[in-house]
């Protein structure tokens, strides 16, 4: 099969284009893969192809790897992307692979971003697989387990394609220079940053060696600053996928430090998301989940001061505003931690969930009537202002018959070990009273 760019003038194909590794062995990174004795390797080796699911973030190499595999394997190689297809461009790939097996060659199907594609749409593969008519290898930035259909998800095998590291990426920077600019000099601080923007993916680490060779080239600087790279490279923003999992990966990443009482880590998770594009106000909404769910009553600040910095952050915007999440993240992370509010409320909404509906006992209920005070209502109930300590020692506040549940557990952290002493001591109260209860007596009534 032709490539797109076979036509094309080569200093006008794009970088990325021309650096497309055409051996196996010209691909950055991916060892775990591609090296010697590893599933990808083998699979080249063995001469029989087989359907594949590659994920991994952008620029890693999974349309190299198809396009290598249908070149190692004498295919035909159709490919489709998911943004742009539709079930009609299905049955077009699916008609040039039958026009390829009259001719005796296999056809191998690329679909980027499968993920993109709805049920119906992964569904129309599954016969021409299982025929072997085509072998099927979808690309996809997410995760395949929720995004990928089970049914075509069982047939695929899943090789998990992982970021490029520095020492890859400084490879493809001298590589991708020597191509596009080999008369550019750069220090070393200014391929650092070059490559830190480009953030593990080689595409576009050769986007942003072309856009600085048109910038130096036109403002006449050699050699390149980083000041000059910044200025050149109008748009930092790192690999953020706003509804993907790298936003969930990272707001967990700053959930967990948080919850670790690791400062520093929570600072850096918080500052990726902002750097990335995420909105604020939605990291301020976790912070105030994670004050009630990891803090609590340990701290009861947790919970004001995270709400403040949502308010501030709505007063004063960006940037101003990022301090006080900031500060508010600090906070969290450096408090005393407890989940003893979150897990007894989980335990109530089960029980509730799943007992009875059990009335209200007499003497809790509100009698504004005559005829609910006839009835009982609220007869014997105690006010417990008007009891020693302001506590009705012995006064039962459950529905009739439902023994205690014992849900709140405070812990000893925090303002949580003086609740704790404070409810021991009621309970010492209760049962000093426990006799006099026994043989009938309430108390005073209200």
């Amino acid at each position: 099969m032709a490539d797109l760019f076979d036509s094309v003038e080569p200093s006008r194909v794009p970088l990325a284009e021309r650096m497309r590794p055409k051996r196996l062995d010209e691909i950055a990174g991916q060892r775990h893969l591609v090296g010697p004795g590893k599933p990808l390797r083998l699979a080249f080796e063995s001469g029989k192809p087989h359907s594949m699911i590659l994920w991994g973030p952008p620029g890693v190499g999974k349309t190299t790897l198809a396009r290598l595999m249908a070149h190692a394997f004498d295919a035909e190689f159709v490919a489709l992307s998911a943004v742009f297809s539709g079930v009609k461009d299905i049955r077009e790939a699916v008609s040039q692979a039958q026009a390829a097996k009259a001719r005796g060659r296999h056809t191998i199907l690329f679909v980027d971003e499968v993920h993109r594609f709805n049920k119906a749409q992964q569904d129309a593969f599954l016969p021409y697989v299982e025929q072997g008519l085509l072998t099927f290898i979808g690309a996809t930035t997410e995760n395949p387990s929720f995004e990928v259909n089970s049914a075509l998800l069982s047939r695929a095998a899943v090789y998990v394609l992982e970021p490029l590291d520095a020492e890859a990426m400084g490879g493809l920077f001298e590589r991708g220079r020597a191509i596009a600019c080999p008369q550019l000099v750069f220090d070393e601080t200014s391929r650092e940053r070059m490559i830190g923007f480009a953030d593990g993916d080689a595409r576009r680490l050769m986007n942003l060696i072309e856009q600085v060779q048109v910038a130096a080239e036109t403002a006449g600087v050699n050699p390149v600053t980083p000041e000059f790279v910044d200025e050149a490279l109008s748009s930092k923003l790192r690999r953020f996928d706003k509804g993907g999992e790298a936003f969930y990966d990272q707001i967990s990443a700053l959930h967990k430090s948080v919850r670790g009482s690791n400062p520093d880590a929570a600072l850096y998770w918080l500052c990726r998301m902002l750097d990335g594009g995420a909105d604020a106000l939605y990291l301020g909404r976790r912070l105030v989940r994670m004050a009630v769910e990891d803090i609590g009553l340990a701290d009861p600040r947790a919970l004001e001061i995270a709400l403040n910095a949502c308010t501030t952050y709505e007063r004063l915007g960006s940037p101003e505003g990022e301090l006080a999440l900031a500060q508010a993240t600090v906070f969290l992370a450096c408090a005393a931690k407890s989940n003893a509010v979150y897990k007894a409320y989980n335990a109530a909404r089960q029980y509730v969930r799943n007992d009875v509906s059990r009335p209200v006992p007499l003497h809790l209920r509100n009698a504004p009537t005559r005829l609910m005070k006839e009835l009982g209502y609220g007869k014997t109930y105690r006010y417990a202002h008007d009891e020693p300590e302001a506590y009705a020692a012995g006064e039962t506040y459950l529905p009739d018959g439902m023994a205690p549940p014992d849900w709140y557990r405070p812990t000893p952290y925090g303002m949580e070990a003086r609740i704790s002493a404070k409810l021991e001591h009621l309970r010492e109260l209760d049962a000093a009273v426990a006799p006099a209860l026994r043989s009938g007596a309430r108390g005073k009534k209200e």
